[in-house]
């Protein structure tokens, strides 16, 4: 992988024509510090907290205040109280859907990861999900769970549902910038970059952002990201192509590709 190369020393997406726009986010893929990624409709496949709200018979309900919010009628921690409300998430139902509903990786995620971290990439995952649905994920990838960004859900002695915390950066809008923000001052990243399907991803202020359809193409996203991708195995072809670039050193594609499910601890 080439390395010595700064975003600040590449020309900002914004000053770069349409067409030379996805050579530039390549070439950041190339040289990345960090990367970011979203979790629902990313590194999973489906949208947990949908999921979760169909397990819990209120599918339609918390459906209907996505909608809302998403139409800018209320903020993102309004749109997360008001679903879990509903919900009512209790230790032991939260228990029984990861038994019953077990998160399922996208395909050529853990690939993708794996070759990041043989490479020495710091991973991180940062989304408006929940602590006891994501980790297990990033444990399942050897994502360290310092690394993880995401909600905590709080519960009364009994398991019943109180509330979430508020003192979280992904508890409100804006939040996944906001994390962006931190780990370009705690650690230094100059190259980071984010991936993910949303517009909240496209929008966090990365170094580069990713636009990933490979489990929802939302238009928005493929139509502003500055490189959009389908499969994950595109991204790792990139980083094997670079390599055996590098190194003169050939190595082989993976090609099978299969869903993975997460079992519940």
């Amino acid at each position: 992988m080439t390395k010595g190369l700064s975003a600040s020393n590449l020309t900002s997406t914004s000053n770069v024509n349409t067409s030379n726009k996805q050579d530039f986010i390549r070439q950041l893929w190339l040289t990345t510090d960090c990367v970011c990624f979203d979790v629902d409709s990313t590194v999973c496949v489906e949208e947990a907290i949908d999921e979760l709200a169909k397990f819990q018979q209120v599918g339609a309900l918390v459906e209907a205040i996505t909608r809302n919010a998403m139409g800018g009628n209320m903020s993102f921690r309004k749109a997360l109280q008001a679903r879990l409300n509903l919900i009512q998430p209790t230790c032991q139902r939260l228990e029984q859907f990861l038994i019953n509903h077990p998160p399922q990786l996208t395909d050529g995620i853990a690939e993708l990861i794996n070759l990041l971290h043989e490479q020495k990439i710091p991973v991180y995952l940062i989304t408006g999900g929940f602590h006891s649905i994501v980790d297990p994920v990033a444990k399942n990838l050897n994502i360290p769970l310092k690394n993880v960004f995401a909600n905590q859900l709080l519960f009364n002695d009994d398991g019943t549902y109180v509330g979430f915390d508020e003192d979280e950066m992904t508890s409100d809008s804006g939040g996944k910038g906001r994390v962006v923000e931190y780990l370009k001052n705690q650690y230094g990243y100059q190259r980071l970059i984010m991936i993910g399907d949303g517009a909240t991803d496209m929008e966090a202020d990365a170094d580069g952002f990713i636009g990933f359809g490979g489990n929802i193409i939302r238009e928005k996203v493929r139509d502003g990201a500055p490189w959009f991708v389908n499969s994950f195995y595109t991204l790792i072809d990139e980083l094997q192509t670079d390599a055996r670039t590098s190194v003169s050193h050939h190595q082989t594609l993976p090609t099978k590709k299969y869903p993975t499910t997460i079992k519940a601890n």
